[in-house]
């Protein structure tokens, strides 16, 4: 008897070591992606110094286009993974975007500044065919709003410019995988705009509703015309000053009234 019942509590024990039962018939149709958001970026590195900063590096993406003959696309890691790309950062009201974005870095130095101005590298051919293949992939798979595909100086700009003002916006949104305002319809509101512009509570305003990160203090302060000059690079990348002008209301207001 005394083996009967030791021999008892073994399987007793046995059954319980393995735990629950998990019923999986009941899923939820409640839920969404964790990955709402594309953020574009440039590495001011060379393809090799780009690759051993994001794969060993303090910061990382999900995936490298190389300047290669062409631009070769490196996946270095797993999307369901957080990417260290974005850093402290903000898009319609989400803030610390890594948790829920995709980040593309793209081979490019950026820009040097020189005894005439600022000059800025541009994006290859090649570079530019395999960001739109792979942004195309990636905004099919996770249902990606055109809108939801931005650069780093969107979501941070207060201290980041990339992808710069030779990122090809107008052409990605040609594209389907991203948004640029009609030219014509912003032509005749600026022509409004021109008689009296907008406050700057209203620029503040219009700047929240598109998805930046804007103060509303009513003031133009550093940290308004810091978001004004990235909403101009991305959109009007011939002037980005962060000057509160007639184009720039006209965007703004083309932009919102088409979402």
């Amino acid at each position: 008897m005394k083996c009967l019942a030791f021999f008892t509590s073994l399987l007793l024990l046995a059954g319980c070591a393995s735990g629950p039962r998990i019923d999986t018939s009941h899923p939820s149709a409640n839920h969404d992606s964790r990955i709402q958001f594309v953020v574009v970026h440039y590495t001011s590195a060379s393809l090799e110094r780009s690759l051993q900063l994001l794969t060993h590096g303090e910061v990382s993406s999900h995936y490298l286009i190389g300047d290669d003959k062409g631009a070769t696309i490196y996946k270095l890691m797993d999307e369901n993974l957080r990417s260290w790309h974005a850093g402290e950062s903000e898009w319609q009201g989400r803030t610390w975007l890594n948790s829920s974005s995709i980040g593309i870095e793209i081979v490019n130095p950026g820009f040097k500044d020189t005894p005439t101005g600022r000059l800025w590298y541009p994006y290859s051919e090649d570079q530019v065919q395999s960001l739109i293949f792979l942004l195309k992939d990636i905004s099919k798979r996770y249902n990606i709003n055109p809108r939801s595909i931005i650069g780093h100086s969107d979501i941070a700009p207060l201290r980041k410019l990339d992808p710069g003002p030779l990122f090809p916006w107008k052409r990605l949104a040609g594209e389907g995988i991203g948004v640029w305002p009609n030219e014509q319809a912003v032509a005749r509101q600026q022509t409004q705009f021109a008689a009296e512009l907008p406050s700057i509570s209203w620029y503040q305003g219009q700047l929240a509703r598109l998805g930046y990160a804007t103060p509303q203090t009513g003031e133009l302060d550093v940290a308004t015309r810091h978001v004004l000059a990235a909403f101009q690079m991305h959109f009007r990348p011939a002037r980005f000053d962060g000057t509160p002008d007639a184009q720039t209301a006209a965007l703004l207001q083309v932009l919102n009234q088409t979402k």
